[in-house]
């Protein structure tokens, strides 16, 4: 059979039977290295997006930094900027060099922007270490989702995929609860309160990259490489510890796949896939990411600011906690039905019903207090929660393995960029106006905006959506090298 040799990597058409391998696995502890090494990513963003939304007042203060509240909705811009940014660097990185090296790479990125973050002497500073910051986020998204339902069997990838992107808010809890103590001057000088926060981070992404170090590069990745030596290797390996640490006798995998291996995709392929033989689940994955992203960067990046602003809370860490237990807690109890209901009826469910229920919100906003307006999110952001984290899994599932991580990157970067940046900009600006006019109902057409575009998205899924539930990545989305090796196939029998 005809090859190709590049480098030290010799490029042939071949046969495995590796997806079918991995997606026979039963659920075991194997799978558990993979959640607490790649998923901690979302606990490490949800602990630097709610820092920075309860340091609202320290931030603002003589022994902050003097930013107002229009710069706190800036630096959050700048955050999600440099989150897009990273994606769309990192994401097409991880196509072509693969997931551990950049989930590496982005990890250490992320520590690098927390730590200096810490040492901010001026405003102009702390935006660019919040960019940096945010670079290496973004990075995250592309290169752990892809290895996450690259390694994760069907059976479980939507539960898992749910649960993994719903942790976000265990970070927030927690960094909404440590910010308790760390801002209270009784405890922990002022100056000093606020930027021990954010070597919060630091401390939980060093942990993270000691566990990262044992997550094994993509089976599926490296086979269509030219690397599958390394690919069995790897799934051997899985199988033998699957099989004696938890006591179970594998079935025997059903169904082979035949690739023709490549060391790169080039972009125009990429941009022809997505939007020419994709062209729905493109919209699709744009009206998802879109709709969560202007609803959790509008509502969150600023609320611990609006309950500071108009309703005379002090310390917001206990209201944020409590927000986002809701919001683990949905993500837990919703994400198993993915896989039983199915996608289509999931995700448009969630988007519609917490759209719904923002709207109801916005009507009511001048007259809650600061429980209610609690209350009434975590009941909003219980179902939004799944359904915001439904969009990271069908952006990683509907398109083919060769350019999966840049999609991520893609959508989650147009996506963020159009409700993740103009969301906190308009918040900024609606608190600052409502709060001269001492009206809180003044930031209700926020409410709005995020409302329609759940809504929105909700009934672009029920009819664009694609049923992924318990299918094989391969199944929902042939790779580019398996049709390449249809073609090939093709040819030589017309000739």
């Amino acid at each position: 059979m005809p090859s190709t040799q590049s480098g030290a990597t010799t490029l042939r058409t071949i046969t495995t039977d590796i997806p079918a391998r991995l997606d026979r696995l039963p659920w075991a502890r194997w799978h558990w290295m993979i959640v607490i090494g790649l998923g901690t990513v979302w606990i490490l963003d949800g602990l630097e997006v709610t820092i920075v939304g309860n340091l609202s007042d320290a931030l603002k203060g003589e022994t902050g930094l003097g930013l107002t509240s229009a710069d706190i909705g800036l630096a959050g811009a700048v955050y999600v900027t440099g989150s897009c940014l990273g994606a769309l660097v990192f994401g097409q990185l991880t196509d072509r060099f693969g997931r551990k090296r950049l989930f590496i790479l982005t990890l250490l990125v992320y520590l690098v922007g927390t730590v200096l973050t810490a040492f901010s002497m001026n405003p102009l500073y702390y935006f660019a270490m919040r960019f940096v910051t945010g670079l290496g986020i973004g990075g995250e998204y592309a290169a752990v989702n892809s290895a996450i339902d690259e390694l994760i069997p069907a059976k479980y990838r939507g539960r898992i995929d749910i649960a993994i992107n719903g942790s976000y808010w265990v970070g927030a809890a927690g960094g909404a609860l440590l910010t308790i103590p760390l801002l209270n001057p009784e405890l922990i000088p002022a100056w000093l309160g606020w930027r021990l926060c954010f070597a919060l981070g630091a401390v939980l992404g060093l942990c993270v990259l000691f566990v990262r170090r044992n997550v094994p590069e993509s089976p599926r990745w490296l086979f269509i490489h030219g690397r599958e030596r390394d690919s069995e290797r790897i799934v051997s390996g899985i199988e033998e510890r699957v099989a004696r640490e938890d006591g179970v006798e594998l079935a025997e995998p059903e169904g082979t796949l035949t690739v023709k291996q490549r060391h790169t995709v080039s972009l125009a392929r990429v941009a022809r896939t997505v939007f020419t033989e994709y062209p729905r689940r493109t919209v699709l994955c744009l009206a998802l990411f879109v709709g969560q992203a202007f609803l959790y960067n509008a509502f969150f990046f600023t609320f611990g600011d609006t309950l500071q602003t108009f309703l005379g809370v002090g310390q917001t860490g206990t209201y944020i906690a409590l927000f986002a237990v809701s919001n683990f807690l949905g993500a837990l109890a919703l994400g198993p039905l993915f896989d039983k209901v199915g996608r289509v009826r999931m995700i448009s469910g969630t988007y519609i019903v917490s759209g719904v229920l923002l709207a109801v919100a916005g009507l009511m906003l001048g007259g809650l207090t600061a429980w209610t307006l609690t209350f009434f999110g975590m009941a909003i952001f219980f179902v939004a929660s799944a359904g915001a984290s439904s969009a990271y899994l069908t952006a990683s599932e509907v398109f083919p393995m060769e350019t999966r991580a840049l999609c991520i990157a893609f959508f989650y970067a147009v996506g963020t960029a159009v409700g993740g940046i103009t969301g906190p900009l308009l918040f900024g600006r609606l608190i600052e106006s409502a709060s001269q006019a001492q009206d809180i109902s003044g930031i209700a057409v926020g409410y709005y905006i995020g409302a329609a575009l759940m809504i929105g998205g909700g009934v672009v899924a029920m009819f664009l959506g694609v049923g992924a539930e318990r299918r094989s990545l391969e199944d929902v989305a042939t790779p580019l090298s398996a049709q390449d090796a249809e073609h090939d196939a093709a040819r030589e029998g017309d000739g």
